[in-house]
């Protein structure tokens, strides 16, 4: 069995003398939001805020100025996402953008899409969204049937994506497709990135709503949707590639085990501090948090250094939602036969008790997660 490199990180001076000006700033920005829409935590959205921080500095902190970003450091921007999700700050509306999107731009479009569309994604104005997930296939990508076929100056698509999340609000859909066919033996041949823009003729967005009557997810169809060749991300065929870059980006950050924020942050308020059982029980979270922001941050400190942190990522992600799919349940434990109806413990943990379930779907099923650990181990 191989061993997993996750080496120790810390946060230098500078990064924690950013924590501060960070802090200090949510405190006053977000004084006014209820408990209930920190709960939403990443997932609630606001385009006003996204700008408000790209006024900052705080969006594209590590990118290169000449794509609009501010040369930062990985670790300080690490702290910035910390902030952030501690306080439940409304961030969707950019998060996919500047987290997985830009950076996929940087590095197989650097002289075409790059310069062009990164600075507006740096000043929270451009939104993107992911279109990997398709009908009657699941987490099994590499059987993507949306379809891209070469025309003089570019591709027209034809096909459809599921559980879009803020496609309703988003520019652009980074959308894997398949645009050659699959060679035997390589089920991952033939698939390719292409960036729609949301608002070309032939698409179509139609909203889901959850059990909560939330619209965050979405089905896409693509009818007869022009491309340009200069919206293909990177070469034809290396979509596969490309799409394991991107997760791993989307796997390994602090959204992964802070997503439950906010009902940690209610039950230490309701505890007693003579009861050993919320004593005992809510250290236990603490220590787990603990061990996986080391985690999180020893693979902040891989994309640093340009290492590949896909299985370390898949493992955070795997671990991290384990920890916040088991809050509510330790939430009504503790709690369920003393909290308030209508406190703010009590709005806190009914919202999240409905969108815990969908924490080990999102980014990858806890199988798929499961099958990239085993394979980065050697064990498959």
């Amino acid at each position: 069995m191989q061993a997993l490199d996750i080496r120790p990180c810390h946060l230098d001076a500078k990064a924690e003398t950013l924590r501060v000006e960070v802090r200090s700033f949510l405190a006053q920005a977000l004084k006014d939001l209820p408990a209930a829409e920190r709960a939403k935590n990443w997932n609630g959205a606001d385009s006003a805020f996204s700008r408000q921080l790209g006024e900052r500095g705080w969006l594209g902190m590590t990118w290169p100025k000449r794509y609009g970003g501010h040369e930062r450091s990985a670790l300080e921007r690490y702290v910035v996402l910390e902030e952030l999700l501690a306080a439940g700050a409304p961030v969707n509306a950019h998060w996919i953008a500047e987290r997985q999107s830009g950076p996929l731009l940087m590095k197989f479009s650097p002289e075409v899409l790059a310069p062009r569309l990164l600075p507006a994604i740096a000043r929270g104005e451009l939104l993107f969204c992911i279109g990997m997930s398709e009908p009657d296939v699941g987490s099994d990508l590499a059987s993507v049937r949306t379809r891209a076929v070469k025309t003089e100056g570019g591709w027209v698509v034809n096909g459809s994506k599921v559980w879009t999340t803020g496609a309703q609000r988003c520019d652009y859909m980074v959308t894997l497709l398949r645009t050659g066919p699959k060679e035997p033996g390589d089920r991952h041949g033939g698939l390719s990135q292409l960036l729609i823009d949301l608002k070309a003729p032939g698409v179509t967005v139609r909203p889901i709503h959850n059990m909560l009557g939330e619209h965050d997810f979405n089905e896409v169809f693509l009818e007869d949707v022009f491309v340009a060749d200069d919206f293909l991300i990177g070469q034809p065929g290396d979509g596969w590639k490309q799409v394991g870059a991107e997760l791993a980006l989307e796997r390994s950050g602090p959204e992964r085990y802070l997503s439950c924020t906010q009902l940690y942050l209610e039950m230490l308020d309701a505890a007693d501090a003579s009861n050993p059982h919320h004593a005992v029980s809510l250290g236990r979270v603490a220590a787990r948090y603990a061990a996986l922001r080391q985690m999180s941050l020893g693979v902040a400190g891989m994309l640093a250094r340009g290492e590949n942190p896909a299985t370390p990522a898949a493992l955070v992600k795997d671990q991290g939602a384990l920890l916040e799919q088991a809050m509510p349940d330790l939430a009504h434990t503790l709690f369920g036969d003393t909290r308030t109806p209508g406190s703010r413990l009590d709005q806190v943990m009914r919202y999240l008790t409905q969108t815990a379930p969908s924490f080990s779907l999102r980014g990858g099923t806890r199988e798929i997660l499961r099958g990239i650990i085993a394979r980065g181990l050697g064990l498959r």
